[in-house]
């Protein structure tokens, strides 16, 4: 195996044109005596797979790595299925490479006889998703790898409707990457378009075009975890009417190295502190964080006793859904959430007499929800928010969503009351609906293929004391949904659970929720509801077996 391995290598490194890289497998391969093929069959042992949400890797020399080649391999592919002449936008983050990775695709693109035009600088992913419709390409790429710790990069792909790619144009484009040849006989180009201000300003026109009420005057503490929201946050606030908000300084600036963080998430334990800090020293009534993307918007809210409040993902797409629902009209709209998130926002939409549905798990799928769309969100705190012109961008915007719940919340104070308010009358209008998660994180993928089958040839009966009234098989597919690993059990008292292996990570992820009617306190019913989930949760980690 090891001259296998040394036979790849040596193959790649006569085509790489990374200096650094280069010299990484030269250290490696010189040292191969010594230190045996481990190293080697890291890089070369597997590849970099290029699927839906394109490549995500950790940088480093070979195909299993994030680099030079893999990123020129990966545009030649995209080349190839689009044919010469097309148009394709290029964006891209702060992250390590990012920048380097853009311009390869551009010179790989113009190369193979198609147009390419590279955004003016790091910029959130949303505005690659609204340039691509606001251009008329026929395709997008953004160099990103989002909220991964600070050695990874990706490369997601983007079609001309702005949104990403779905099968079965994933596997065209991997089965062109892997008809591409060496690297180093691609022919290349210089002649691309380095856009101007002009696309970022007509992304903000866009944004700032929104429902976001007439309401202004609101305190907000802000981060963009050392990635690259902070302008265009800044001016979209400015350019709406809002007081630009505080921002920690620690974290303003873009750093691909995240120095303040353990991971660069909202979502993960610690990353809100120093944002959470700030509010409470300037009094702040609102607390909003992008992840280094800005795709995904988290949103923190005061406590009455002091201190603040984290909102879920379900908590802001249901205020953000009703919020759309009311500020927009017409017969065929349509809202739209995965089969993970709350089922809240189906029963918002019945409420109001609006077409809503349920996709799998992610944005592309969302975007493909159907004609009539003024509002998707997901759980992991992604949400596209319109108005009665549509979507400005056809993925989650987390610049958007931050100026929408901005409106929403100074909207709010104007008539004395605050988003936990709303909250509260959603609970008392629609049930409380409260979700949680359980993920197992194994070593050995097996143990998650097992507890699946497990779980298929004997589903639970009762979890939480509530009975399972159903169970669906999603790998089965159905009329609204493709085919997907997953199980969904519907539980008395209209509570949930989904189960499914993550698409991204070692992980069986399962997703509950319970419906509590409020009867007297929405505080006692919120109660309850903790330990409901708890209840819920200790019996299916029990039933997995994990």
């Amino acid at each position: 195996m090891s001259s296998d391995l040394v036979r790849l290598a040596r193959s790649w490194l006569a085509q790489d044109p990374d200096p650094e890289t280069r010299a990484e497998l030269a250290a490696l391969l010189e040292r191969l005596p010594e230190d045996g093929d481990g190293a080697l069959r890291e890089r070369f042992g597997a590849k970099l797979e290029f699927g839906t949400a394109g490549l995500r890797g950790e940088l480093g020399a070979g195909p299993n790595r994030m680099n030079r080649v893999t990123v020129m391999r990966a545009a030649a592919g995209l080349a190839g299925v689009l044919g010469p002449g097309r148009h394709v936008v290029i964006g891209y983050d702060a992250r390590h490479k990012s920048d380097v990775f853009a311009r390869d695709t551009a010179a790989v693109l113009t190369g193979a006889g198609l147009q390419a035009s590279v955004l003016p600088g790091p910029l959130p992913t949303p505005v690659l998703a609204f340039a691509v419709r606001h251009l008329g390409a026929d395709a997008g790429v953004t160099v990103t790898a989002s909220h991964n710790p600070p050695r990874d990069n990706g490369y997601k792909v983007y079609w001309g409707d702005g949104s990403q790619i779905v099968p079965p144009i994933d596997a065209e484009i991997s089965a062109a990457i892997d008809a591409v040849g060496p690297v180093s006989e691609l022919p290349l180009g210089s002649e691309w378009t380095e856009l101007d201000g002009e696309v970022v300003a007509a992304y903000l026109a866009a944004v700032t075009a929104l429902p976001l009420g007439d309401a202004r005057k609101l305190r907000v503490a802000y981060t963009p975890l050392h990635g690259v929201g902070n302008a265009t946050l800044i001016h979209a606030f400015r350019a709406a009417g809002f007081d630009a908000p505080s921002v920690v300084a620690a974290q303003a600036d873009p750093d691909p190295d995240f120095p303040t963080v353990a991971f660069p998430n909202p979502e993960e334990p610690g990353a809100m502190d120093l944002a959470l800090e700030l509010a409470g020293r300037n009094n702040a009534e609102l607390v909003l964080a992008n992840d280094p993307d800005a795709d995904r918007c988290a949103v923190g809210v005061p406590l009455p006793g002091g201190g603040y409040r984290m909102l879920t993902g379900d908590e802001v797409g249901s205020l953000l859904g009703e919020h759309v629902i009311r500020q927009t009209s017409g017969e065929n709209r349509l809202v739209a959430t995965t089969i993970v998130s709350s089922s809240l926002l189906g029963k918002i939409a019945a409420e109001y007499g609006v077409r809503h549905a349920e996709t799998l798990t992610g944005f592309k799928w969302i975007m493909k929800a159907g004609e009539g769309l003024v509002f998707g969100y997901e759980e992991a705190l992604g949400y596209s928010v319109g108005s009665d012109a549509g979507l400005p961008v056809h993925d989650k915007d987390g610049i958007g969503a931050a100026l929408t719940v901005a409106g929403l919340a100074a909207q709010a104070k104007r008539d004395g009351r605050t988003l936990l308010d709303l909250l509260d009358d959603q609970a008392r209008r629609y049930g409380l609906h409260a979700t949680s998660q359980l993920s197992v994180r194994v070593n050995d993928l097996s143990l998650i293929t097992d507890a699946m089958a497990r779980l298929r040839a004997a589903p639970p009966v009762k979890l939480g004391g509530r009975e399972v009234e159903s169970a669906d098989d999603l790998s089965e597919g159905s009329p609204g949904l493709p085919p997907t690993d997953g199980l969904r059990y519907r539980l008395s008292g209209g509570a949930r659970v989904v189960v499914r292996p993550s698409g991204t990570e070692p992980k069986l992820k399962c997703y509950l929720e319970v419906v509590v009617p409020v009867t007297g306190e929405v505080s006692e019913a919120r109660e309850q509801a903790v330990r409901d989930l708890d209840a819920v949760r200790s019996d299916l980690s029990a039933a997995l077996g994990l």
